[in-house]
């Protein structure tokens, strides 16, 4: 089965305390909101203490136009994801040795918070030694399911082709979406909760000699994948597109979606695989928000310290959209051990589940 080999990640150099935050988000809404400060025990009580911003504070208080975002989003996509799938190809940590640029047979780009034709992988293709018979697979519009997504389709890309060495690379800049005159609560909450950065995966296909690449004593392997749209459900979660951008839709009711829609979903997905939830070693959660992960623990029986790594990601990056979940992956890569189980799981648009069983081998 296709295996997980290496993940790598980048970040913005601007670093912000949710302190930080909160206060911008006082000043520039304390007039439209008759309730700001009840709005505004979103930011200590939902866990983040700190993400990462493309640009400066100060630069989201003035008036920018979609193309401007748009602008600011395909530059720093290309720089921080060249830097994503270096530390991906040439990570110490994971590898015996780099994987050269050059070997990697498919891109699999991830992303919903920019918009480039050509897409980001092309720009990335010029930036960095890929071979010009790479092929590109971006995916568009999944938000928050897209990181497992990409790990399904780069799953199913080598089962149908077993020596190839594919990249899922999740791109999200969420604070270029942010909308200074965007009076919603779902905006507000956004605003306390989304953060910026890339992350980077590498997975290869069973005939690729693995113990030939990967220093980790147990690899994990991906052993079956489960996409899943609720019908009617467009006003979930996603975007609403207007002239000067991408306006944040965020149901309030989707902790208790994840409560009554997930858990059949994940008991039926475990049921065929002849497993159950008591069998699942690591839970390998998006997090969505301080309330998304409890409403995983109350479905699913889940035991506090089951979603630790997730919870230290949301306090150390907030939500990255469809990249939080690698992130929490790559908590995972150096923990479990042989014979261990894994089931990772993230929620995005549509609304959809996406669901992968792991097993370290």
């Amino acid at each position: 089965m296709p295996a997980i080999l290496s993940i790598g990640d980048a970040f913005p150099s601007n670093t912000l305390q949710q302190e930080q935050v909160m206060h911008f988000s006082r000043q520039l809404f304390s007039q439209r909101f008759h309730d700001i400060e009840r709005l505004l025990h979103a930011f200590p009580h939902g866990q983040v203490q700190k993400r990462h911003f493309v640009k400066e504070l100060d630069w989201y208080q003035q008036e920018h136009t979609f193309v401007e975002k748009n602008d600011a989003f395909i530059e720093s996509a290309i720089e921080l994801g060249s830097r994503a799938i270096t530390n991906c190809l040439h990570n110490h940590l994971f590898l015996k040795r780099q994987v050269a640029y050059e070997e990697i047979d498919a891109i699999f780009l991830i992303t919903s918070t920019g918009i480039a034709t050509p897409s980001i992988d092309a720009r990335i293709m010029n930036v960095l030694p890929f071979s010009e018979k790479t092929k590109r697979i971006p995916i568009w519009g999944l938000g928050c399911a897209g990181g497992a997504a990409g790990l399904s389709r780069a799953f199913e890309y080598c089962r149908a082709y077993p020596d190839a060495k594919v990249l899922v690379l999740a791109i999200e800049l969420c604070s270029l979406t942010f909308q200074r005159n965007d009076l919603s609560k779902s905006n507000l909450i956004g605003t306390s909760l989304f953060g910026d950065g890339v992350v980077c995966v590498l997975v290869t296909g069973d005939k690729v000699e693995t113990k030939m690449i990967c220093s980790l004593p147990s690899i994990p392997k991906i052993l079956a994948t489960e996409s899943t749209t609720m019908r009617n459900s467009l006003d979930v979660m996603g975007w609403e597109v207007k002239n000067d951008g991408l306006y944040v839709v965020f149901s309030k009711n989707i902790p208790s979606i994840v409560e009554k829609w997930l858990k059949p979903i994940v008991g039926q997905f475990l049921y065929e695989q002849e497993l159950t939830m008591e069998q699942i070693d690591h839970f390998i959660a998006h997090p969505g928000g301080k309330k998304v992960l409890d409403a995983y623990v109350k479905a699913l029986q889940l035991k506090e310290s089951t979603i630790d790594i997730s919870f230290e990601v949301l306090k150390n990056y907030g939500n990255i959209s469809s990249a939080t979940v690698l992130l929490v992956l790559k908590g995972y890569l150096q923990e479990a051990c042989t014979g261990e189980w894994g089931l990772c799981t993230a929620l995005g648009p549509g609304f959809s589940s996406e669901l992968l069983l792991l097993r370290w081998e």
